[in-house]
């Protein structure tokens, strides 16, 4: 059972007529971000910031995008540093080819920089035509690297991305006399995203009557599907009926089957105008039988409402059900 939370006053009320003592409270920054587990074949979504995927010389744009940033922030200093330095090496080749030099590597790489970032502060100087040309090789390299460079930062910020949380854990309890499938989804950011639409999706493996083993996807009817506003939270449910893929299901047969919940959320962002989406996957393993998620619609001592995210993950026993109950018979 989950234990009792204090109520907080809200710092101010919603100027909407019909939600102006609604408010939305943020997630706790203890509060654990939904992290998809990774079971069968569908890929991990996230991966650690130093994981990087195999480098694909036929579409190198994709694989900068999808570095993390500390990795593409590592990827960019060491061009950088390798770049400089090859062209130091070449200065160093030629003795007496940078005025104002000793003719050390040290010198010839600093000059390097000066002239790839276009610095000449005026101490070296190009002394031979050997190193002209090598100075106006590396100018013209330059000015590629740092627009490209500049092409790739505002490619990744100007990602549309959203902020969009699931809860841990899925749960099945009755919902109108009917076994329900349900979990729950949040907007993390103080905005709404607009026509945002929710997908649910049975992931399996079966065999055909000729013996071929494959994985398919079978959509899970949701009794609602889409919302012309998504900006707190969202009950996601699916009603077990005769025709659902999950009917007279046992956790062990779907787990038999190497069975997944997979979830995807399309929308609209208000703020940049721009389509979003984000997805989440549960394993069975994640379900939680015969329980339901705690209310985080509370009241303060003013009677005004708001919405805890402190328990937007908790569940706890379904009271309804009687001892030995199972959802599937």
């Amino acid at each position: 059972m989950a234990s009792a939370i204090p109520r907080l006053d809200p710092p101010h009320p919603l100027p909407l007529p019909m939600s102006r003592f609604l408010w939305k409270r943020p997630f706790s920054s203890r509060s654990p971000r939904s992290v998809p587990k990774y079971s069968g074949l569908i890929k991990p979504r996230n991966r650690p910031w130093w994981s990087v995927a195999p480098f694909e010389w036929r579409d190198p744009y994709h694989w900068m995008i999808t570095l993390s940033w500390p990795m593409f922030l590592l990827f960019v200093g060491g061009v950088y540093v390798a770049v400089n330095g090859v062209f130091a090496l070449a200065y160093w080749v030629q003795p007496n080819s940078i005025g104002g030099s000793t003719h050390s590597f040290i010198d010839a790489f600093f000059f390097s920089i000066q002239t790839l970032s276009s610095i000449g502060y005026g101490v070296f100087v190009p002394n031979t035509l050997y190193a002209h040309v090598l100075v106006a090789i590396q100018a013209w390299m330059g000015l590629l690297i740092f627009a490209l460079v500049t092409g790739l930062m505002f490619a990744r910020f100007s990602l549309p991305t959203a902020r969009v949380v699931f809860s841990h854990v899925a749960v099945v309890c009755p919902f109108n006399g009917l076994p329900t499938l349900m979990f729950r989804v949040a907007n993390r950011r103080d905005n709404r995203i607009l026509e945002a639409q929710v997908r649910v999706s049975l992931f399996h493996r079966e065999i055909t009557e000729e013996n071929h083993v494959m994985y398919r996807f079978y959509d899970l009817k949701l009794l609602r599907s889409e919302t012309p506003s998504f900006g707190l939270t969202w009950m996601v449910m699916h009603t077990l009926t005769p025709d659902s893929r999950l009917y007279q299901k046992s956790p062990q047969e779907l787990e038999a089957m190497d069975a997944q919940i997979f979830v995807t959320l399309t929308g609209l962002d208000e703020t940049v105008s721009q389509l979003i989406h984000d997805y989440h996957i549960y394993r069975i393993a994640d379900v939680r039988w015969d329980m339901r998620f705690v209310d985080i619609l509370l009241s303060d001592s003013q009677g005004r409402r708001y919405i805890d995210y402190d328990r937007f993950h908790t569940v706890e026993l379904e009271p309804s059900a009687p001892p030995r109950y199972s959802i599937f018979p």
